[in-house]
């Protein structure tokens, strides 16, 4: 017989923090009795909680301030480094949620000392350390102290009630917690009220291609979430690099040249990718934007060879020549991409709950692409969106049957404004 959960003790949202010479203390200061003090060693970087905090004198002066989470703790050659949240804004809401905005990271030194390490230590060391400070400078860091920002909408309604009693920080979809790793020792002490989950926000163009197990650089799950008259509602996308071995160096050229890494092994590392999507999605409909010259065709010739094996029923693969088709001005012509994926939008569908708990599912998703998952994937995708939510306010009753988003210029303004921001952010 199962043990009934426990409630969880909810995460801590304002601290105190307390510098000693020879340890950190952080205090909560959210005003729950039952609230125990965090204490980290600067000897050995040991954790453990207490009651009370230590005492002040003229030879042990602390350094006293604010902070609004404990992001995690690295451990690198020298020792390791806390990481926690100086700075906060709040920007919005997520099903009644309060969502903020990391503005200032602030990485803590526990035990750090080179001393007795080797010049290669030493050399990575040093270069960890300029690794921090850009760390630190990372931007688009999001939370919420009250409910799981790595899961979608639907994915959250669907968690069972053993699961939603669990802390945030095992609720988390893997793939997108940012913080992950950093979390791990506080995991092993058992400090739950301290996990604070983190994601990254925004589309981002740091790496290219996959690696041997699908795994594909610049994944991103992006989704709308309506809430009005009583329903909720949401839909997904999804972007990523092509999904194969390929690399581009960086030179002096304006575009540097594309390597296919492994050819040979494309088709099975497709299959693995999509094979993934499958399972998280649904059915999947890959659409790629890549145009049909130079190395941008020898890569799009290669994801549509890989793709000839493994399509079905269930995945799909479509090529739309954005630049060809479009130019640098003419988007209105991606009515022709969209009359070919008109089928497979209207039979997945969207995610949509009334008052009454009475649902339907979103389930496929659209995947898109181009070289960088940048510029003409946040074009087409915010077609896509916008075609959905036309359906979405339909079905609600927001609008008649004919009715469009352009048929409200103030909607329609504010549609392109937060599809300006999808591009900056």
């Amino acid at each position: 017989m199962k043990e009934k959960a426990e409630p969880v003790q909810k995460l801590y949202t304002r601290m105190r923090l307390w510098e000693f010479p020879d340890e950190y203390v952080i205090e909560p200061t959210d005003g729950s009795s039952a609230s125990s003090s965090l204490s980290i060693s600067l000897v050995d970087a040991s954790m453990k909680l207490s009651d009370s905090i230590p005492e002040c004198s003229s030879f042990r002066v602390p350094k006293i301030q604010m902070i609004f989470g404990v992001v995690g703790m690295l451990k690198l050659v020298a020792g390791s480094y806390l990481f926690v949240i100086t700075e906060r804004k709040c920007v919005g809401s997520y099903l009644g949620h309060p969502i903020f905005k990391i503005i200032s990271l602030k990485v803590l030194p526990c035990v750090h000392s080179v001393k007795n390490s080797t010049p290669e230590q030493k050399k990575l060391e040093n270069e960890f350390s300029r690794l921090l400070k850009v760390a630190e400078r990372t931007t688009g860091l999001y939370f919420s102290y009250d409910t799981n920002l790595t899961l979608s909408t639907q994915r959250l309604y669907d968690l069972g009630n053993e699961s939603k009693m669990l802390p945030l920080w095992r609720q988390a979809e893997p793939r997108f917690l940012w913080n992950s790793y950093m979390l791990e020792a506080l995991i092993d002490k058992k400090l739950d009220p301290y996990l604070l989950p983190v994601v990254q926000g925004r589309t981002r163009m740091w790496r290219r291609g996959a690696d041997r197990e699908g795994h594909v650089a610049n994944f991103v799950e992006t989704e709308q979430i309506i809430q009005i008259n009583g329903f909720t509602s949401s839909f997904v996308q999804v972007r990523g690099s092509i999904p194969f071995l390929w690399e581009q160096i960086v030179d002096l050229t304006y575009k540097p040249k594309f390597e296919i890494v492994r050819p040979e092994q494309a088709p099975q590392i497709a299959e693995r990718h999509f094979l993934d999507l499958r399972k998280m999605y649904g059915s999947v409909l890959a659409v790629d934007l890549l145009n049909k010259h130079g190395g941008e065709g020898r890569l799009s010739d290669m994801f549509s060879n890989a793709m000839q094996p493994i399509v079905s029923e269930d995945l799909r693969y479509l090529h739309f020549d954005f630049t060809k088709i479009c130019g640098h001005v003419h988007f209105e012509r991606l009515s022709f991409l969209y009359d070919q994926i008109a089928d497979f939008l209207v039979k997945n569908g969207y995610f949509l709950l009334n008052e009454e708990s009475e649902k339907m599912e979103q389930l496929g998703v659209v995947r898109t692409n181009c070289i960088d998952c940048l510029d003409r994937t946040n074009i087409t995708q915010s077609m896509i969106a916008r075609k959905i939510l036309e359906l979405q306010f339909r079905r609600i009753g927001v609008f008649a049957a004919e009715e469009t988003i352009s048929s409200h210029p103030k909607l329609d303004r504010c549609f392109r404004i937060c599809e300006y921001c999808h591009f900056l952010f």
